[in-house]
């Protein structure tokens, strides 16, 4: 070999490289069924069960693992995010995932909507990242886990005697999320109130029909012991927001009205707090942008989920040393959960030490 053809042996090595690299770059996915606990009843509907998307990435023995519950009422499926996968995962597997926030934003420029299904890119990008980096993902943030926020244990709408029966089975949690919004809610709140004294979070999720019954209802369930309310109002019915806060006293936060970060400032005017939720404003990335623009506009902040897996819930603890408060127990209402993750301890969110988000794969 003479030295212009070592040369040019020499400038091909780097494209070669890189053609390596890109081969061993996998994105895979599932559409997974998660079967409830119990039937699981809101203003908006009642069901079994959810179906969430998976997504695996793989690169240099190291999988990173994301998921999406995707929402119906914005269009989304786990199928559609699914079919997203086949469409884009060639050139999403060319992106270099230490430069996950340019992925991201092409993600983003790329694909309209599909917020679930971006969740789960991100997420499963965040998780091998900092799995390579060999560090817990919310230390890769900067953060501190001793200051992981205590999580509420949901309750759906249901009969009295099944609602006592999901209460005693949330002992361990200090703080109860109720579901409220139809026209059983005393019996509801006596339900509770037969069994437990504890504070109760309440979610409307805009069930109520007029500004004066929301305001009359509010006040009651204070009587009651509730220490906030979430959407009590339509998403898009800021009008009567300032109204209804100047007549009760607990703080109001707003849920189905907070999807992006663009909506932050929006809101700031019309409610006290806000609920960040992973899965619809398509990532952690996103996620933790709109908790910061919350804290700076002086809001409540809570790190909210969908029913979802330790994956998802998992992912969006990572978080939770950011926030007031967490709501983040999708996982905890399912009977088939396929991984081990964050765990609960007196409330309180406990974080694993191990790489990534630091889930175990349950066996069987």
């Amino acid at each position: 070999m003479n030295r212009r053809q070592l040369l040019m042996g020499a400038a091909m090595a780097p494209a070669a490289a890189r053609q390596v690299e890109t081969v061993r770059r996998k994105w895979t996915g599932t559409v997974e069924r998660l079967n409830l606990r119990h039937t699981w009843t809101t203003v908006m509907s009642s069901s079994q069960f959810r179906e969430t998307l998976y997504l695996r990435f793989e690169q240099d023995g190291i999988t990173g693992r994301g998921e999406g519950a995707g929402i119906v009422r914005y269009g989304e499926t786990a199928q559609k995010g699914l079919d997203l996968l086949h469409a884009n995962g060639g050139w999403i597997a060319e992106r270099d995932p230490w430069q996950y926030v340019r992925v991201m934003q092409d993600v983003f420029t790329k694909i309209e909507g599909n917020y679930a299904f971006k969740a789960a890119v991100d997420i499963a990008l965040l998780d091998w990242v900092s799995q390579r980096a060999s560090v817990p993902l919310w230390k890769f943030f900067g953060l501190d886990r001793a200051d992981a926020a205590k999580s509420t244990f949901s309750i759906g709408i249901d009969k009295a005697e099944v609602i006592r029966q999901k209460v005693k089975e949330a002992e361990p949690y200090p703080i109860l999320k109720i579901k409220v919004g139809l026209d059983n809610d005393e019996e509801v709140i006596a339900a509770v109130r037969s069994v437990t004294k504890k504070p109760l979070r309440v979610d409307a999720n805009e069930g109520f029909k007029t500004k004066e019954q929301a305001v009359e209802k509010i006040n009651w369930l204070e009587s009651q012991g509730a220490i906030s309310i979430e959407q009590p109002m339509k998403a898009d019915n800021l009008e009567d927001m300032n109204w209804i806060r100047k007549r009760v006293h607990i703080p109001v936060i707003a849920d189905e009205a907070c999807l992006h970060p663009a909506d932050i400032p929006r809101l700031a005017p019309h409610f006290d707090g806000v609920n960040v939720k992973v899965d619809k404003c398509g990532g952690l990335l996103e996620a933790r942008r709109m908790i910061e623009m919350a804290r700076a506009l002086k809001l409540e902040t809570m790190i909210g989920c969908m029913i979802s897996s330790s994956v998802a819930i998992t992912a969006a603890a990572q978080l939770s040393p950011l926030v007031d408060h967490a709501d983040l127990d999708g996982n905890l209402l399912i009977a088939n959960d396929r991984y081990e993750g964050v765990q609960i301890v007196d409330g309180k969110m406990v974080l694993s030490e191990r790489p990534g988000l630091g889930l175990v794969e349950r066996k069987g």
